[in-house]
């Protein structure tokens, strides 16, 4: 699986519409609201780097409210939970 993070910056007035319509895209995982620089980050989780483009243009880009996108693909997945959740099998 390819994962990519798509940092979207739409019309303040319209996050949480905009929030909804591209968590409903497919391949869309997960979309956040946040503070800072970006308004929202969606997680894309795909099988062919072609679907990251199709979803990004064809789809998030169109969605109403949104003003641009930025695109980053993912080479690899750190996480402390990962190891941590190794610990926690078979743990009574």
């Amino acid at each position: 699986m390819l994962t990519a993070i798509v940092l979207v910056h739409t019309a303040a007035d319209r996050i949480p519409e905009v929030a909804q319509q591209i968590a409903d895209i497919p391949g869309v995982t997960e979309v956040y609201s946040c503070a800072g620089d970006v308004d929202l980050i969606a997680l894309l989780r795909v099988r062919e780097h072609e679907q990251i483009a199709e979803i990004v243009t064809e789809h998030i880009s169109k969605v109403p409210g949104v003003q641009r996108t930025g695109t980053h693909i993912a080479f690899r997945s750190y996480s402390s939970l990962d190891a941590d959740s190794g610990f926690e099998i078979g743990a009574s």
